[in-house]
């Protein structure tokens, strides 16, 4: 039997970028933990991009001119929005913290006067059947305990963090700045030092990837805006008229937290709220929450098709995985990048498919 070396050469040679691919996909995510405020400042800057080509078309502006006007207007908008932001979640959070023993309380209340409603007196049941509910009932207000203690200290060390986001926002509007204004020099700095045949490839399998994420983020930064500033709206709306919602904007945020997750949706939040809101006796509130969910579902339900045109093609199921595998890496943030991450590597794939790398590795 012959063995053809040349095969087998192209066969490890494949093998190598595959693993080589996968390696990288993974370091850039765990870089861009790091080198967050650049990765934010790049992502700014292509939403911006349509902005100042328009702006140089119609007014016959230089680039540089033109990139200047957008970036101080956007950052204009985005130092209000984040002033207003962390001015309104400091407030909340106050709020939160000089309330935080009545919650306990109500909740404490609520699950002893839940066990005494099942009258275990009257019920024959045995005294370590008695004893195991409420060690479980005990135990749950030690976790309930637990959880808020951990909500304090977050709460807290968002708020000494205050300083060092400053710093991030400083960084992020720098680049973007630079980004903006210097993105022809920057491009034709990266053709002159790089070969030609790799700079053609790369771009060709950036620019891809670059339109599918974008279309994904797009479409789901659209449709959570739309459920954020409805829920805020309304909660805002239940604040002014006096029906218990001490917190809106943490709430809102929260409701569009759970929004954004794939598969999960706003209902998931409000619903379980609006049935604490009515076994704890607030009807108006339960009952204003469900219209409010009512409105957001019907929005979006009209909304969605217009909006995500070209769908990703990506199993739930998958998705789900994604979502998992995100928060076992990552934590709660992960829930949000795993399927970014999923969309990522199936474009790889799908390139690395189209090049017949598979092919000539299975293929003989």
């Amino acid at each position: 039997m012959v063995i053809d070396m040349n095969y087998w050469r192209k066969v490890i040679k494949r093998i190598f970028i595959f693993f080589l691919t996968i390696i990288g996909v993974w370091l850039g995510f765990k870089l861009s933990v790091f080198y967050m405020p650049f990765l934010i400042a790049f992502i700014i800057s292509l939403l911006l991009e349509p902005i100042i080509k328009v702006l140089m078309r119609k007014t016959k502006l230089k680039r540089k001119t033109s990139a200047i006007i957008v970036f101080i207007l956007a950052f204009s908008i985005i130092i209000g929005l984040l002033t207003w932001g962390i001015a309104t979640l400091i407030s909340e959070i106050s709020n939160i913290l000089g309330n935080i023993n009545q919650f306990l309380d109500k909740g404490y209340s609520f699950i002893q006067n839940t066990i005494k409603s099942f009258n275990f007196e009257k019920i024959q049941i045995s005294e370590q059947v008695k004893a195991t509910l409420q060690s479980s009932a005990t135990e749950f207000l030690g976790t309930i305990t637990e959880w808020a203690k951990n909500v304090l200290t977050s709460a807290m060390g968002f708020i000494t963090s205050i300083p060092t986001i400053g710093i991030y926002v400083v960084i992020t509007f720098l680049a973007l700045y630079f980004i903006c204004v210097d993105k022809v020099y920057m491009l034709d700095q990266l053709e002159h030092h790089l070969p030609k045949t790799w700079v053609k490839k790369i771009g060709i399998h950036i620019r891809e990837l670059i339109k599918t994420l974008g279309r994904y983020l797009k479409a789901q930064a659209i449709l959570i805006l739309i459920s954020f500033v409805i829920s805020l709206i309304g909660l805002y709306i239940f604040h002014f008229m006096g029906w218990g919602i001490k917190v809106p904007l943490i709430a809102a945020l929260g409701i569009g937290f759970v929004d954004a997750l794939p598969i999960f949706g706003s209902g998931t939040a409000m619903l379980p709220w609006a049935v604490w809101c009515a076994v704890n006796g607030n009807l108006k509130l339960a009952i204003g929450l469900l219209v409010l969910w009512a409105i957001m579902s019907i929005v979006r339900q009209f909304i969605e098709p217009r909006i995500v045109s070209g769908q990703i093609g990506i199993h739930p199921i998958f998705t789900l995985i994604a979502m998992y595998t995100g928060f076992k890496i990552l934590g709660v943030i992960g829930m949000l990048l795993g399927p970014i991450i999923l969309i990522v590597l199936e474009n790889i794939f799908a390139t690395m498919i189209d090049d017949g790398v598979f092919k000539s590795i299975f293929d003989r």
